[in-house]
């Protein structure tokens, strides 16, 4: 008798493979009939078998990094490329305040802010109130009675701490920080010889072995279950080996992360003490605040740590390819929300020698200067001697649509449908899918979302446009690079294929716009025109500039301007539109692609056919697949 194969985890299939197994078999009868005494036995034994499968085919995967789904099981399998994620990130806040000791009588010679509890959140945020820490004592000196604190970074959470005592003889010794949500950042360890010794000797952290010598007091961090650290010493060989009855102490900040960011009001609740260890009692100072909450963060995903943990593992602490760079900045740098890195040689004409970073935070725009500062001064342990790594500043590339959504008014009203395809636009305008370098908008799958944002929904036409908002040096003669990275279609042989927003420029009155007028089918000049009374385009300034259809690039030459009618974030745009030769768009190197809801537009057309209405179509409303004929942005 033939056994059966059985490869489905499907409880029926299971149980219907058992009754062919004992059809061929002919000892039994009554297996077939749902009624039967047998037919329960069938149910368990299927039953059993879909159990087992099912945990079989579980286990199976999560004994592979990229198949685990469980984050005890990336971890584990991360730990043993070397990979520790990132923890949960405080928010951090700069303040300044100062005492007043001109009064006092003991005359301190400094005074010293002492580690842990600093500040509350002067005003709830979200419905609670923060506190926030610093991790080391700070001292100040005191000038004519007075005690300056300048520039306090202080981080959002709890200040707490564990201690050990050393057991040698017990090997199964661990020591767990027993809370989660733990800064690994802001941990300080200290070790004294035993608990009453007052000799202490402060402990480092290291995340690798290669520079740590047999006398080095450092300490190196696992994440166990529960999202909870546990923290390991060296054995003699790499790191100073811990002593019976030495005690440790851990200090940490146990952090909400990305909750704390956006706070900017602060109250003082620290400790002073003064060069003699007495308490300094002082009217709370107030605080100024020199820089709002910001930079927190939650613990690493799993879906990032199965990402980047076979990247950094690759990488082996050395960036030399741009994918090194991609795996390593986001462990420099916890914030970056997306990484693109490209080597000089790909741009024209190529730069050899160089490396070229642009990275999206997760909160902001744009990276600000000294933290690109930062970033380039902690690559140097990693890059290559004579690979020069350069930041480029972010470039938005947009995605604008609008869409004539068809519906079955006998199924909904116009208005609710039009808000569930909004809110499913607006959901797929934030998600992985287009926010990210490197990402691709799929103009099926766009169509598609919107087709199934309701059973009303009979189709829809939708147009798209790519744009670029380009920032502009006012009254200062500049050249200008507009890249799309995607190729321009010619719509009009005649010209007027791009579409920009107004400016002014001297000599001209009035406002002037950018078009193109193609040359042959890749390449064409750039001009300056304006609008007459009947709003047709007049020519003013020709030969301005050059046009790469096939790169979708324009390039602008010296042009001085005087004023533009767009602004954002207080400084002046111009924004340059066009239609993609392509309505599938990639963001290529340093584009960053984003759907713009806010310049695109939803319009509902009732389908007469559909609905009963008009069956002979005689009074159906046909919407355009090209996107309107307007020569400027308004």
């Amino acid at each position: 008798m033939s056994l059966v194969n059985v490869a489905s985890l499907d409880f029926n299939e299971i149980k219907a493979s058992i009754k062919s197994y004992l059809r061929a078999d002919g000892k039994f009868t009554d297996y077939d009939f749902e009624g039967s005494n047998f037919t329960v036995l069938l149910d368990t034994l299927a039953y059993n078998t879909y159990i087992s499968a099912y945990n079989a085919n579980m286990l199976s995967n999560e004994v592979f990094l990229d198949g685990a789904t469980l984050r005890e099981n990336v971890v584990s399998l991360a730990r043993n490329l070397g990979y520790l994620p990132r923890s949960v990130t405080a928010s951090r806040a700069s303040i300044s305040f100062y005492i007043d000791l001109s009064s006092f009588s003991t005359n301190p010679v400094s005074v010293t802010l002492r580690k842990g509890i600093v500040a509350t959140s002067a005003v709830t945020f979200g419905g609670r109130s923060y506190v926030y820490s610093i991790p080391e004592d700070i001292t100040s000196p005191v000038s004519q009675g007075l005690v300056s604190f300048d520039g306090v970074d202080i981080y959002e959470g709890a200040y707490v701490q564990n201690t050990f005592v050393v057991d040698s003889n017990n090997k199964n010794q661990r020591f767990i920080l027993q809370n989660p949500n733990i800064d690994t950042n802001l941990i300080r360890v200290e070790v004294r010889e035993s608990k009453n010794s007052n000799i202490t000797r402060v402990y480092k952290f290291a995340n690798n072995l290669t520079d740590v010598k047999p006398t080095d007091d450092v300490f190196f961090i696992n994440e166990i279950e529960d999202q909870r650290y546990e923290l390991l010493f060296g054995d003699g060989s790499f790191g100073s080996k811990l002593k019976n009855d030495n005690f440790i102490i851990v200090n940490y900040v146990v952090t909400n992360g990305e909750k704390g960011n956006g706070i900017d009001s602060f109250r003082f609740s620290g400790r002073f003490f003064d060069n003699n260890g007495s308490p300094v009692k002082v009217i709370a100072p107030l605080v100024t605040t020199v820089e709002a909450a910001g930079d927190g963060a939650a613990i690493e995903s799993v879906e990032s740590i199965k990402k980047l943990a076979p990247r950094v593992y690759a990488s082996q602490n050395r960036a030399v390819t741009a994918s090194d760079y991609e795996a390593l900045i986001p462990k420099i740098y916890p914030e970056a929300d997306s990484v693109s890195v490209f080597g000089g040689e790909e741009l024209d004409p190529p730069k050899y020698g160089k490396v070229f970073i642009t990275v999206k935070p997760k909160n902001g725009s744009y990276l600000p200067n000294i933290v690109k500062d930062n970033i380039k001064t902690s690559l140097r342990n990693y890059a290559v001697a004579g690979i020069i790594p350069e930041f480029i500043d972010l470039k938005y590339l947009y995605i604008e649509y609008q869409s004539n959504v068809y519906y079955n008014q006998n199924l909904g009203d116009s208005s609710k449908i039009r808000a569930l395809v909004q809110k499913n636009v607006e959901s797929f305008a934030k998600s992985d899918e287009l926010n990210r370098y490197g990402s691709r908008f799929k103009y099926s799958k766009f169509l598609k979302l919107i087709d199934d944002s309701s059973n009303a929904i009979t189709s829809n036409i939708t147009n798209v446009a790519i744009r670029r908002d380009f920032k502009i040096i006012i009254n200062d003669p500049s050249e200008y690079e507009v890249c799309f990275g995607n190729k321009f279609y010619i719509k009009n042989d005649d010209g007027y294929n791009i579409k920009s927003s107004g400016f002014s420029v001297p000599g001209i009155s009035g406002t002037v716009y950018i078009s193109d007028a193609p040359s042959d089918s890749d390449t064409g000049t750039v001009f300056l025109f304006k609008l007459d009374s009947t709003g047709e385009p007049v020519v003013v300034r020709d030969n301005i500039g050059t046009i790469d259809y096939k790169k979708g690039e324009i390039r602008i030459n010296s042009l001085e301007i005087s004023a533009t009618s767009k602004t954002k974030f207080g400084d002046p745009i111009i924004e340059l539109s066009s239609l993609s030769q392509s309505n599938d768009i990639i963001g290529l190197q340093d584009l960053y692609l984003q759907l713009d809801t806010s310049l695109s537009s939803i319009q509902m057309v009732s389908d007469v056919i559909s609905s009963g209405i008009d069956l002979s179509g005689s009074q159906y409303i046909s919407s355009s697949s090209y996107l309107n004929g307007q020569y400027i942005r308004l």
